[in-house]
């Protein structure tokens, strides 16, 4: 298996050294988040997307790689190989390369070709094909007269089908022809019925460049076309595509030279175009698709990173109408502690009994914070809580969380067994209060694609998503790092090294033995072997340990080298995490980290880190991060005017622009052109999901709920 190192190394402008090392690492069955964090010496710090993206580009080699052999030994058993068609395979970067040069020896299903060749006319193609001036083909085609070729004109039909699909296979005919396909095609979209109104009427007489087509243009038209509104075809010049192909194919003005333009003609229009408008179609749909997946794992990073509300008490209200608003309160650490279902909406005449029952819930328990998820009704009980919390005289506030996935997981057999006493619709209370109180615990357990923060997911290749977004998902509670006596299982089972039956096997011990006193402790857990702990050891913490490193993220493997750094300042580990902790920073400074590192046996990075941890042991990065905006008042879409000042939390960034919830229920889209006065490519440059932004009013269409925002301060504004 070829390690490709230096292939990767000059692709991604790394050090080739580096790059082999961690090929290494990733080959010996370390997962990305571990060899990120606890081999920086062997990578020079990589972070985790260069080496989720250098991880990626190795398979997809070695993938070439066995395609590549596949096609040699095909060619090969047909006994149809030449150094030429070694060598090119050999030279050949990418699969459609090698798709190519295979193309002509592939088993076809039948075809007008290989009628022609049973039919014994593949000698009369290859005498055409040599355009001897002083061949008559009328001659040469009644030699192959016979039953199944009833006169000259069929002869001569079927060897131009044959030179056709030859022409067709040709590798250097096509890269001629799919250089001007990418350099000059244009995709085209019509209505596929007349007179009908639909979403995609902005495609119904479109063109533009393929190459310039934007992400969510070439998705919207896929989608279009599937839902049957549009027909959509891609289109170059074909005169100078056939004069591509015949300035390569015809040598003369012979007769015979006559045949072939009209067998080359007919390779274009029918074999050729129909196979490069697929490729350039699937390549957009790929690199669409490739820019949506970036997208959608940059939204859901910055929703799983969203800073925690700690220590505060939190209600959640789970919006409905005929149902009710199912009500939960947790506790600081989201035990549920009570539960309630009112009816806050007006035409069901029971206002004010909901708001004693809700204003009675608060009294008891002590909630500081409420969570109203955006669903159905949600904006009724938005205003409804704003007026109980107008009416009471307590520090509490609420925020709208969004409640995408709520009711997956809440219906799902892992909500089941979490809350077996509990119906369907108090879980998703439960779950709405605890996204507000710690994001990341809570929308572990929800597949991501249900998250609402994406683009056109539906129509991503699933694996691909999945895949990316798992790897957002596994990225972010490693980085965060999890606390090993009160996870779930399911934010266990995305801890490195740790697999949803390793992460059961983990909460059964707990159950069991109690809670974990150390991490070596996790090795008696069934199925957890040395090279699963090695991998995830580092980012499961034990608060209140024995051994105060436990509670770090410094790896076990380091625990020797942390001592004698505590011993060399005169520390012990009862002092990780004090004041004194400050001598650590002083020692490195004046002993040097190069020289400090190497006394310890570990490299720069590792004693950098491991100063940091023994510093502030277990911070979790999101507590740097911005506040969550909370309010206690709300506004009605009808109190909006143009150019009134407004903040706003980010809910979602998308390809065209970003949509803010400003506190009215319906979100307000920031088109790209109004986020920044400079110009910028995409939204994401500016913003991210969880920002909590200014923005000011440009319209509001009452009829279809729309509100577009600016970000741009309006020079009034500035003005004054």
């Amino acid at each position: 298996m070829q390690n490709h190192a230096s292939t990767l190394a000059a692709e991604f402008k790394l050090d080739a050294a580096r790059v082999a090392a961690t090929v290494a690492l990733i080959d010996e069955g370390n997962t990305i988040p571990f060899i990120a964090r606890y081999r920086k010496e062997a990578t020079g710090s990589m972070d985790d997307q260069t080496l989720r993206a250098l991880d990626e580009r190795l398979s997809y080699l070695r993938k070439l790689d066995d395609q590549k052999e596949t096609v040699h030994n095909s060619i090969t058993e047909q006994g149809a190989m030449t150094p030429e068609i070694a060598a090119a395979l050999e030279k050949a970067k990418t699969l459609a390369e090698v798709e190519d040069i295979y193309r002509p020896y592939k088993p076809k299903r039948k075809t007008r070709a290989s009628i022609a060749r049973a039919r014994g006319l593949e000698p009369l193609a290859a005498r055409l094909l040599e355009q001897r001036p002083e061949d008559e083909p009328a001659l040469l085609a009644r030699q192959y007269i016979t039953e199944e070729v009833p006169d000259t004109e069929a002869a001569l039909a079927g060897a131009r089908d044959i030179l056709a699909e030859g022409f067709s296979d040709s590798a250097n005919l096509r890269a001629t022809l799919r250089s001007l396909y990418n350099a000059t095609a244009l995709v085209e979209s019509k209505a596929a019925k007349k007179d009908t109104d639909s979403v995609y009427s902005g495609y119904y007489d479109y063109s533009e460049p393929a190459a310039k087509m934007a992400g969510h243009r070439i998705l919207a038209v896929d989608r279009g076309e599937r839902e049957g509104f549009l027909k959509v075809s891609v289109t170059v010049d074909a005169a100078r595509a056939v004069r591509l192909l015949t300035e390569r194919t015809v040598k003369n003005d012979s007769p015979s030279a006559e045949q072939v333009r009209a067998a080359a003609e007919d390779a274009y229009v029918r074999l050729i175009h129909p196979s490069l408008e697929r490729e350039v179609r699937a390549g957009l749909t790929e690199r669409a698709c490739e820019g949506a997946i970036s997208v959608f794992s940059k939204n859901l990073r910055q929703l799983l990173l969203q800073p925690p509300i700690k220590g505060k008490v939190a209600l959640g209200l789970d919006p409905g109408y005929r149902m009710g608003c199912k009500t939960a309160v947790v506790d600081a650490t989201g035990k549920v502690l009570d539960t309630a279902v009112i009816y806050p909406i007006p035409e069901f005449k029971r206002v004010e009994e909901a708001k004693r029952t809700l204003k009675a819930l608060i009294k008891k328990h002590g909630v500081e914070i409420i969570a109203i998820g955006n669903g159905t009704a949600g904006k009724e009980t938005e205003i409804f809580a704003a007026n109980v919390i107008a009416e009471l005289d307590l520090p509490v506030s609420y925020m709208v969380v969004s409640e995408a996935g709520a009711s997956v997981y809440s219906a799902s057999k892992l909500a089941a067994e979490e809350f077996p006493e509990y119906d369907v619709n108090l879980r998703s209370a439960v779950s709405i209060a605890r996204r507000l109180q710690d994001p990341l615990a809570e929308l572990v357990k929800i597949d991501p694609k249900a998250m609402g923060v994406g683009q056109y997911q539906h129509d991503m290749p699933p694996a691909q998503l999945s895949a990316a977004l798992d790897g957002v998902v596994e990225s972010c509670v490693n980085t965060v790092g999890v606390d090993l006596n009160t996870a779930s299982a399911p934010l266990l089972a995305r801890v490195a090294g740790v697999t949803a039956a390793t992460a059961k096997n983990i909460v059964k011990y707990r159950e069991d033995a109690g809670a974990f006193k150390t991490r070596r402790e996790l090795l008696k857990v069934p199925k957890l072997g040395p090279k699963a702990f090695e991998q995830c050891a580092g980012f499961l913490r034990v608060p209140g340990a024995k051994n105060p490193l436990d509670a770090t993220a410094v790896h076990p493997e380091s625990y020797g080298a942390a001592e004698k750094l505590l011993a060399l300042c005169g520390l012990s580990p009862a002092d990780i995490g004090t004041p004194a902790a400050r001598e650590l920073e002083q020692q490195a400074k004046r002993l040097g980290h190069g020289k400090l590192a190497a006394e310890l046996g570990v490299g720069v990075p590792t004693l950098e880190d491991m100063i940091e941890e023994l510093l502030r042991p277990g911070r979790d990065m999101r507590d740097s991060l911005p506040k969550p905006l909370l309010r206690t008042d709300v506004l009605d879409m009808k109190d909006l005017t143009p150019g009134m000042q407004l903040t706003g939390t980010v809910r979602n960034v998308i390809d065209f622009g970003a949509f803010v919830d400003i506190g009215v229920h319906q979100d307000g889209l920031v088109h790209i052109s109004q986020i920044s006065s400079r110009f910028i490519r995409h939204p994401s440059e500016v913003l991210k999901v969880g920002d909590v932004v200014t923005v000011w009013v440009l319209s509001v269409d009452l009829q279809k709920k729309r509100i577009a925002l600016t970000m741009k301060q309006p020079k009034t504004e500035q003005a004054h």
